[in-house]
């Protein structure tokens, strides 16, 4: 199963592409590194990112997303724009995917039960992507 981990930052939605298949992890090919809400967050450029979204979601062929839930206050809570995005994101018309919040609790949780098959600088994805990887890979365990 292919899974879509997620990490929203400012007005990017980070983006890693993790498939498991008979027990066995690898990380399919995208140019896609990062989906971005224009900076104007009109109700047309929340449209047009959502789409973006499921166009690269159709495109891979992607069975469920994992979100890295942000804290909604406290010291590490998310603006605003993030949980536009979120909600864009969970709400695509015509998109057969799940999605699911992961907690960082949940995250940390899954980690120190099952740690991550290999390092992620062995990966040879982007260092900006380890947490979206990480949520990808949580997405997986996290049934």
């Amino acid at each position: 199963m292919l899974v879509c981990g997620v990490e929203l930052s400012g007005s990017d939605a980070v983006v890693c592409l993790l498939n498991l298949d008979t027990g066995q992890f690898s990380l399919p090919e995208s140019k896609v590194r990062k989906i971005t809400l224009k900076k104007k967050h009109t109700r047309e450029d929340l449209q047009q990112f959502q789409a973006s979204f499921a166009a690269f979601l159709a495109e891979h062929n992607v069975k469920k997303v994992a979100i890295k839930e942000r804290m909604p206050k406290g010291k590490f809570a998310g603006g605003a724009i993030s949980f536009k995005m979120e909600a864009a994101i969970q709400l695509m018309p015509g998109v057969d995917v799940e999605v699911c919040l992961l907690p960082p609790a949940t995250i940390k949780s899954t980690l120190s039960a099952k740690p991550l098959p290999i390092p992620f600088a062995q990966t040879g994805l982007k260092v900006f992507q380890e947490t979206a990887f990480v949520a990808a890979y949580a997405g997986h365990l996290a049934r």
